[in-house]
């Protein structure tokens, strides 16, 4: 209970620093979703001095980067065993993490590589556990960074530009239940996004074979 006052409290006073803080948390193994997150931020950016939208997708996305590189760190420190270990465990139930959704995370980073710490911020389910694999393989943590930079950089940028979009139409509590509405919607948005640069990959790979 403390914590969801904790939460709250962070929401009611939404700045820089509670931003990237509540980021972090939603990035690492903690659920918690980004969608409360920055859509607000970005309405308030709207009519606040003391917040600009653009350093809001900067602060969530560097917060996200922050509990990537917890859950990157800890993987690789702990290894595979104990961290599926920890999975099978109450305490990772506790926090809605099990061993099917390591496992997918895991299968999901070995048939699509490094580029997939870029597409797995944008899957549900996936996004937050992502960089678990990422840390169990031991991928160069710069690669790592920049593509969880990138991918976690886009997902923002859609939300808090629904966010402020949204700061025209209507009173703030209808924007929180509207953002949930049409989070399925942004989610197709990041899948065309996301088969655009897959596509761009594909056809850089052969042009560079030839």
């Amino acid at each position: 209970m403390e914590s969801f006052s904790f939460i709250a409290w962070c929401l009611d006073h939404l700045n820089y620093w509670t931003i990237t803080l509540l980021m972090t948390i939603e990035s690492s193994f903690i659920p918690f979703p980004s969608e409360i997150v920055v859509p607000p931020a970005a309405y308030r950016a709207m009519s606040s001095p003391d917040l600009n939208v653009f350093l809001v997708v900067l602060f969530a996305t560097l917060g996200a980067d922050l509990g990537a590189t917890i859950n990157y760190v800890l993987s690789r420190t702990l290894g595979r065993a104990l961290v599926y270990k920890f999975a099978d465990s109450k305490v990772g139930h506790l926090l809605l993490i099990d061993r099917d959704k390591v496992q997918t995370a895991e299968t999901f980073f070995t048939n699509h590589g490094a580029i997939s710490t870029f597409v797995g911020r944008l899957i549900p389910a996936v996004r937050q556990l992502i960089s678990i694999p990422a840390g169990i393989s031991r991928m160069h943590f710069g690669k790592f960074l920049f593509f969880t930079t990138l991918g976690a950089g886009l997902w923002n940028s859609l939300l808090a530009a629904a966010g402020y979009g949204m700061a025209h139409l209507m009173p703030e509590d209808e924007m929180m239940q509207k953002v949930t509405q049409y989070n399925t919607e942004l989610k197709i948005v990041c899948g065309v996004l996301l088969l655009a640069v897959v596509i761009w990959l594909i056809v850089k790979n052969i042009l560079n074979k030839k």
